[in-house]
């Protein structure tokens, strides 16, 4: 469908995308053929997505814009930013804290730009006619390949969106359309010689260059990952209990980004450096409330209490065991495993070693009595 104006429509959609809050709004033609699927089946075929089966299962969706809705002709990418008001980093250094990716700091960003996608949507109809599909991230759509299409950015040696105006602070959300619209030039990669997100990753997650191994991720194996976290990251995890910023927070074209306009986005004085013994004593319900609108509200309390205890484990913090000890009583089996760990890290041999003898016979599970039957003194903390 062509639509005429005696104003530019793509101005126009910019006008109503600002007013709205998003910071970029862009437009690509969906004509082109879609690299970025074979990256996604080569990573697929991999086993680089983990226990993410949801990938493989829409790889084909995911093939192109057009294998979800043959219709669409258009797509407009916006870009909200969430850049923050302090060094994401600075947390680390203080080890009985936890820290909690930037993103996760503020309001749900699904719920938020969903909402903003549909009001620009009814504008969008109202004024134009065609159809539309809105998508936010949880969609089988290859969201960054289409923003750098779109002129939005490019895909950093990361993998994250990088933007010349807010750095790698960007959340994106796109619209499908029938409507044809002018499409912006496409971004070049702008990386150059610097790999500073590649050298500052933990786990060495990054096999090469714009590669990610995401079951080496500190991001998937606090958020994704259902059960135990492999011995051979836990003390790489320092203190990171949901996501990580290290590679998105020394990218050098942070130093253009700026504090996020949307105060939604800004982060909860709960959630800026909450203390690790407090986070060990939620409950179901005290997480629920904890978390009532941010995303950590998805991984459930016994994920999250799980993720807390191998950071108090890393902590070097003897005055914590208690709270470790205290979760071997736990009725989900991944947290009295964390805690059985933590406790491996901060007790003395002799400590550990009568803990065990009391503690081993009653336990009835098999992933519990391995954490208890293998030690690991070569990890532990003191």
């Amino acid at each position: 469908m062509t639509i005429s104006t005696s104003d530019a429509p793509e101005d126009l959609i910019r006008a109503e995308a600002q007013a709205l809050g998003f910071d970029l709004c862009r437009f690509t033609d969906l004509d082109e053929d879609w690299p970025a699927a074979g990256q996604l089946a080569e990573y697929v075929a991999e086993g680089r997505h983990g226990e993410m089966a949801w990938m493989a299962e829409t790889a084909q969706r995911r093939a192109h814009p057009r294998a979800m809705w043959d219709g669409a002709r258009s797509a407009i990418v916006l870009g909200m930013n969430y850049g923050p008001d302090r060094d994401p980093l600075a947390i680390l250094a203080e080890p009985a804290k936890g820290a909690i990716s930037v993103y996760a700091q503020g309001d749900d960003y699904h719920e938020l730009i969903k909402a903003k996608l549909k009001a620009l949507a009814r504008w969008l109809q109202a004024r134009f006619g065609g159809q539309l599909k809105v998508f936010v991230d949880t969609a089988p759509l290859l969201e960054k390949p289409l923003a750098g299409r779109a002129g939005l950015g490019w895909q950093g040696k990361h993998t994250n969106l990088v933007s010349r105006e807010f750095g790698s602070w960007l959340f994106l959300g796109s619209i499908l359309t029938t409507l044809d619209l002018a499409p912006d030039p496409a971004e070049p990669i702008t990386c150059g010689t610097c790999q500073a997100c590649l050298d500052v990753c933990p786990t060495n997650a990054f096999p090469a260059p714009y590669q990610l191994d995401a079951r080496r991720c500190i991001s998937y194996l606090t958020i994704e990952l259902k059960g135990p976290i492999p011995h051979e990251f836990r003390q790489a995890l320092g203190n990171r209990i949901y996501g990580c910023d290290d590679c998105l927070a020394v990218c050098p074209w942070n130093k253009f980004a700026s504090l996020a306009a949307e105060q939604k986005l800004h982060a909860r004085q709960a959630l800026r450096a909450p203390s690790l013994a407090d986070l060990a004593r939620l409950d179901d319900a005290g997480f629920r409330a904890l978390f009532a609108k941010s995303p950590v509200k998805r991984i459930g309390r016994d994920r999250f209490v799980r993720n807390v205890l191998y950071a108090i484990g890393n902590s070097g913090d003897a005055g914590l065991a208690a709270e470790a000890q205290r979760l071997l009583d736990d009725a989900a089996p991944l947290v009295r495993g964390a805690a059985v760990w933590a406790l491996s890290r901060l007790l003395g041999e002799a400590a550990f070693e009568a803990l065990r003898a009391g503690r081993l016979p009653a336990e009835t599970d098999p992933n519990v009595q391995e954490e208890w039957i293998t030690p690991r003194p070569r990890e532990r903390a003191g």
